[in-house]
């Protein structure tokens, strides 16, 4: 693991910042809606915003990444995502802050495709699993930051904007000084996003459940929390306690993962995350330490079927496919959260609070079903002239 470490360090770092700011910016966003006694509807629009525009980045990042390099694109997407986030501040007119969302989602997937590119071209193939979960524990440590962060002050200042347009600039540093080892350029060999469902469709299905249960998480959580009646700090605080359970997951799962089979690992999470759900989505008036614990029991099963799924879709792709199946898992996860947060945001606010858990039991069943040991069917890789 250390080896590791030393060799990505400046890609964890950057991934660390990146994922510091957009924590913090979707957690404001939301406390922002509660507070107007808007959150459901709106809160689910603004995740689903984000989302829609990570679905169309899987294409840009590719175009992007092909056209300067994972190193420019990197900044160059920073640069629209610092623009963006400051422009919250321009207005409250919520139309305005749907379409600011929606290029940053672009923007984001156009970064997350060059780390997670980067990582699985760049990593050996027998330590794949200890990379990707280095990189989800820097992910995780700039999530929990980002989520303290709204301790100082009331959490809802509209300089929390500046914080999160701070942390996405000091990102470009590490990225612009990263000088170890380099991802292959952009291949012209592609395969079409069907040919990828045949071919990996437990990896997409894995990763399209962990987009709904995320989105939800992120766009509505801190609005359940909100509604348990806990103060902004304390919504920051049970975010970061969730997340820094998913953090701690990160190291045992990739010793995990690189000796067990991934799909088994896939099946007994999302079994165990069905009984997670149950007290949050049954007990009417849990006690605030019981949801802090329920909370970070679910984080630590929830945030480990992302990379499984993404692991498990590398291990059976060829190496110039890394950068493509890179912008079809990152889409995939995005349609996910899509539809997460506007499904689960409508059942609360017909349902009550408790709904989110209920929806969240239903996706992880379905992964359950979804998943077994059955062999990949291959698809035939299709060059472009």
């Amino acid at each position: 693991m250390f080896a590791l470490t030393k060799v990505f360090a400046t890609i964890y770092a950057a991934a660390l910042l990146m994922q510091l700011g957009s924590s913090l910016l979707m957690t404001y966003l939301a406390l922002r809606l509660d507070a107007a006694g808007i959150a459901e509807f709106w809160g689910g629009a603004l995740m689903a915003a984000n989302a829609l525009g990570m679905v169309l980045g899987g294409r840009v990042g590719y175009w992007l990444i092909g056209r300067v390099s994972h190193v420019r694109a990197f900044v160059v997407s920073a640069g629209v995502i610092v623009t963006a986030v400051l422009s919250h501040q321009l207005s409250e007119w919520l139309t305005l802050w749907l379409v600011l969302r929606f290029v940053v989602g672009v923007a984001m997937m156009c970064q997350l495709m060059v780390i997670e590119s980067w990582l699985n071209d760049c990593a050996p193939g027998e330590r794949r699993g200890g990379a990707m979960s280095l990189y989800m524990v820097a992910s995780y440590v700039g999530m929990m930051l980002g989520q303290l962060l709204l301790g100082f002050g009331n959490g809802l200042d509209a300089l929390v904007l500046s914080g999160v347009a701070i942390a996405f600039a000091i990102g470009l540093m590490p990225m612009a000084l990263h000088r170890g080892v380099q991802p292959s350029p952009v291949s012209q060999v592609r395969v079409s996003f069907m040919q990828y469902v045949r071919r990996l469709p437990q990896s997409l299905g894995t990763i399209l459940a962990s987009g709904v249960l995320n989105g939800c998480f992120y766009g509505l959580t801190p609005i359940f929390a909100a509604q348990s009646g806990f103060n902004p700090a304390q919504v920051g605080q049970f975010m970061a306690l969730t997340i820094a359970a998913g953090l701690l997951a990160q190291l045992p799962l990739g010793r995990l993962s690189d000796r067990f089979s991934r799909v088994s690992l896939i099946r007994l999470t999302a079994i165990a995350l069905c009984v997670a759900y149950l007290p949050l989505a049954f007990l009417q008036a849990p006690a605030p330490g019981w949801v802090m614990l329920t909370g970070a029991v679910i984080g630590f099963l929830q945030f480990c079927l992302y990379p499984l799924g993404v692991v498990h879709a590398n291990d059976n792709l060829e190496p110039e496919l890394r950068v493509s199946v890179a912008g079809v898992l990152l889409v995939t996860f995005g349609i996910g959260a899509t539809i997460g947060p506007l499904l689960a945001g409508a059942l609360m606010e017909h349902w009550g609070r408790q709904a989110l858990y209920l929806f969240g039991i239903g996706v992880a069943a379905l992964v359950v079903c979804l998943v077994s040991d059955s062999k990949r069917v291959p698809a035939a890789v299709v060059q472009v002239p």
